[in-house]
């Protein structure tokens, strides 16, 4: 398992890749600049706590333990 965290606008998120491979943060990296002028999006975003990836999804958690589960590939 490898932990990095990545900063989106001013939010520093840590990121859970249990893939161990450096292509799918990159595709999350990719998928998040795809999604950043969706005003939605972002407004989820503020609350999001921890970033899990595990195979092709991103399962983003929230402080209340709701998640969502984004597809990066």
């Amino acid at each position: 398992m490898q932990t990095i965290a990545i900063k989106f606008k001013n939010k520093t998120i840590p990121v859970l890749n249990y893939t161990q491979k450096r292509s799918q943060m990159e595709l999350l990296s990719n998928k998040l600049v795809e999604l950043e002028l969706n005003f939605e999006f972002r407004k989820k975003l503020k609350m999001i706590s921890l970033i899990e990836i595990i195979g092709d999804v991103a399962i983003f958690k929230y402080n209340d333990g709701t998640k969502l589960y984004l597809e990066v590939s």
